[in-house]
């Protein structure tokens, strides 16, 4: 599976994950660091990418149009590359499954941090 991941995540997770995910890329590294979404959507299409991106415009276009491409869309907000790297390894079994479902074209993958997670109080 390839993955082209979007300009908002860092170009250092291609390289780190080339061990899940051989073949990866980034778009700034593809020469499209300034492309349209249409472009970066074409590119993936026809070059047999999976997008991946914190962005919602590809999540959309994957609803109206469908795949290919197919579209990795991470709901984590603004996270450290390190991060961003634990989300995609901790779900590679469920993203290498995405891939092989024809008509499925947007894979969400949420994430929250433990201490944002908030507790009922108790009333006294």
């Amino acid at each position: 599976m390839k993955l082209l991941f979007d300009q908002n995540l860092s170009f250092r997770l291609f390289r780190q994950l080339q061990d899940l995910f051989p073949d990866s890329a980034h778009v700034g590294r593809e020469g499209l660091a300034e492309a349209s979404d249409q472009v970066i959507w074409e590119y993936a299409k026809t070059n047999n990418f999976t997008l991946v991106s914190m962005d919602s415009d590809f999540a959309e276009f994957a609803a109206l149009r469908g795949p290919p491409p197919k579209v990795i869309w991470l709901r984590c907000g603004n996270q450290p590359t390190a991060i961003v790297e634990e989300i995609l390894r901790s779900h590679a079994g469920l993203i290498t499954d995405f891939e092989t479902i024809g008509s499925t074209a947007c894979l969400e993958i949420y994430w929250i941090a433990a201490s944002s997670v908030t507790k009922p109080r108790s009333e006294s």
